[in-house]
């Protein structure tokens, strides 16, 4: 029966196919595959979300020139924070890389800050207050911080179940063999700072009332 050997060595090749599979299975690589796949999701709508805040500055800055006697160091601190978030290349790889990660969210979370600091002095300027397109656009503002916060969330949670899994045992030796590494995260500090309301400060002397006239 020359075909014997053939036969057994397809079927010994079927088995070792089977016992790796199984094997890869129990050891989580397929979990690694769809929680891989979920972070890049997630981080993606992120990122569309800051693209999205990103696009409408440049409107807010705009109508916010128009008005007279407007703080230009807030409005300053705004247009500087755009551009240094916007110089940071956000590709999908940014999450596999700490420093630079740590360096974008320092980046996003700086022009948080300036963006809640420019709302809440616009409230001083009656004009601002009036203008149907300004508030327009702190509307679409104010949603889009909504939709980043739950943007985050989502990537906060998919973040940590793959890293669970890349820290488990015995999941973390298929982690080891596919170089799954840890992915970082947005940190506790960071979030803390961002849910801080920024802090308005007028330091500029207030202008005399005009004599009244007699």
């Amino acid at each position: 029966m020359p075909n014997q050997p053939r036969t057994h060595n397809r079927f010994f090749a079927l088995l070792a196919t089977l016992a790796l599979s199984l094997g890869l299975t129990g050891c989580g690589y397929n979990d690694f595959q769809r929680l891989d796949e979920q972070v890049k999701s997630s981080w993606s709508e992120v990122l569309n979300q800051y693209q999205r805040r990103s696009d409408l500055i440049p409107n807010i800055v705009a109508t916010v020139k128009g008005e007279a006697n407007f703080e230009q160091e807030t409005l300053t601190k705004v247009v500087e924070a755009r551009a240094r978030a916007t110089s940071i290349q956000a590709t999908p790889e940014l999450v596999n890389n700490p420093e630079a990660f740590q360096k974008f969210q320092a980046a996003q979370g700086e022009l948080t800050g300036a963006l809640s600091r420019l709302l809440v002095v616009s409230e001083n300027y009656p004009n601002l207050k009036a203008n149907q397109g300004f508030q327009d656009l702190r509307v679409q503002l104010e949603g889009t911080e909504n939709r980043i916060t739950v943007a985050r969330g989502r990537y906060v949670k998919a973040v940590q179940e793959y890293n669970v899994l890349a820290r488990s045992f015995p999941s973390n030796l298929t982690a080891m063999v596919f170089s799954y590494e840890v992915k970082p995260n947005f940190t506790v500090q960071n979030e803390a700072q961002i849910s801080v309301p920024p802090t308005v400060s007028f330091d500029k002397p207030a202008t005399p009332a005009p004599a009244a006239s007699r």
